[in-house]
């Protein structure tokens, strides 16, 4: 039976585990994730850099641990518990504000598809849920009238979750490409009810 003392030390570690996530987070968005930005965030802390990893199983659980903040912050920014149609443009918006989540993010989901990768399940149970969720979104919209049906939501949903990843990276090489635009275009275009012809 653990003793208060136990239980006391167990929720600091809790909450110091939180608070480097979040410093993480921020420090990320901005410097990148790379060179001295472990540094920053065990200085911003209050640790020394190798203490971040008394809460950690290494560096790869921090940077999950980050995207998973990163998720959940966009859409407590969007007032929703899933990802639809509709918060999309505003979340790449949100990603062109914060280069270096956006880059991690790139970086990361483009080598965890091993699955002995630390981040690995984190990307499969990801892209599973905004696949379901969107899938979701477009069937009540194809219900609605509101989106083509000759094509199954779940199909959509997956040309529009691969839109997005493709306009994002095109963006971290060009910074011209409007990601928020992108989006609202496909789903206008891609998405729209077809009528038969008259």
């Amino acid at each position: 039976m653990s003793t208060p003392k136990a239980r006391g030390q167990y929720a600091k570690g809790a909450e110091r585990r939180e608070q480097i996530i979040q410093t993480a987070t921020d420090v990320f968005a901005t410097e990148g994730f790379e060179g001295t930005a472990l540094k920053r965030v065990a200085e911003l802390v209050g640790v020394k850099e190798a203490t971040l990893f008394h809460y950690f199983k290494g560096k790869q659980e921090l940077l999950t641990a980050v995207l998973a903040e990163r998720d959940r912050r966009s859409l407590a920014v969007g007032g929703k518990s899933e990802v639809g149609l509709s918060l999309m443009p505003s979340i790449a918006e949100r990603n062109r504000n914060e280069p270096g989540l956006t880059t991690l993010y790139a970086v990361a989901s483009a080598t965890a598809n091993d699955p002995g990768h630390a981040s690995h399940t984190y990307f499969k149970e990801r892209y599973e849920t905004v696949v379901r969720d969107v899938a979701v979104d477009i069937e009540r919209r194809q219900k609605a009238g509101e989106v083509r049906t000759d094509v199954g939501a779940e199909a959509l949903a997956r040309l529009v979750v691969a839109a997005f990843d493709g306009l994002q990276l095109q963006w971290l090489y060009d910074k011209s490409v409007d990601m928020a635009e992108g989006l609202t275009q496909l789903v206008e275009v891609l998405l729209a009810p077809t009528h038969p012809t008259e």
